[in-house]
């Protein structure tokens, strides 16, 4: 795909990762849709992404409300008339024994990491399905390949996203459509900090990396599409 004057979501955008990404994408000559709930820090990225020659439009939404996120792709297909990638980045992570998590916390990481993607996959495809293309990518992660003490319900919610991803593409290639997975390992992230302190940070996969890996993704021709990539960090940097 030929990202120049491509419309593309991120959700998830204002930080970490998700703003690694928008910079990547605008950088290729797409119009990045940023989305989050902080508007001033998406504001803030957008301005970044305008003085260095890209072009982004930002629209603040909490994705745990359903209206909200409806809102969200009519501004865009207002705007824009169309969608050509969405990348569900947002989640969340809480992590604690299973034996005494709250069921609070568990609705609440199903809300972002679950509902959420299914929402947005939901609206974009309704644009997407229209115009007979499209790629949408969903971010899981690699700690389903293995498992973590005090994970249980994000790995439980990243699962998930890896079903919904592999059933989504068989329903939808049919349109032009590629619905793929990524499962990054070990990004130097907030939410990484959080949930294992005990790693190095010099030894943490860097956002770029995550960019470099969704460009490629999204560099294919119309004849192939990627399923899933499981990107991990390594034991000893070179």
């Amino acid at each position: 795909m030929e990202l120049k004057n491509k419309i593309v979501l991120i959700t998830g955008a204002s930080k970490g990762i998700g703003k690694d990404l928008s910079t990547a994408l605008a950088e290729q000559g797409a119009t990045v849709v940023i989305t989050a709930r902080t508007q001033k820090l998406l504001a803030r990225l957008q301005s970044e992404i305008g003085k260095a020659g890209g072009s982004a439009y930002y629209i603040a939404a909490d994705l745990c409300k359903h209206k909200q996120i409806e809102q969200l792709f009519a501004r865009i297909k207002k705007q824009f008339g169309r969608l050509d990638v969405l990348i569900n980045n947002a989640g969340i992570g809480i992590f604690g024994q299973l034996v005494d998590f709250s069921m609070k916390d568990f609705d609440k990481i199903m809300e972002i990491n679950v509902r959420a993607v299914y929402i947005c996959c939901q609206q974009a495809l309704k644009m997407m399905m229209a115009a007979q293309k499209g790629h949408i990518i969903n971010m899981s992660s690699a700690a389903c390949l293995k498992g973590y003490a005090n994970q249980t319900a994000y790995i439980a919610s990243k699962q998930a996203i890896i079903g919904l991803t592999r059933s989504l593409a068989a329903e939808v290639q049919k349109h032009q459509i590629s619905v793929s997975v990524l499962l990054p390992g070990g990004v130097d992230t907030e939410m990484i900090a959080a949930a294992r302190p005990d790693l190095d940070q010099s030894v943490l996969i860097p956002p770029s990396d995550i960019s470099k890996t969704v460009l490629y993704m999204l560099s294919l021709s119309p004849r192939s599409t990627v399923d899933e990539i499981f990107i991990r960090r390594r034991a000893k940097p070179i």
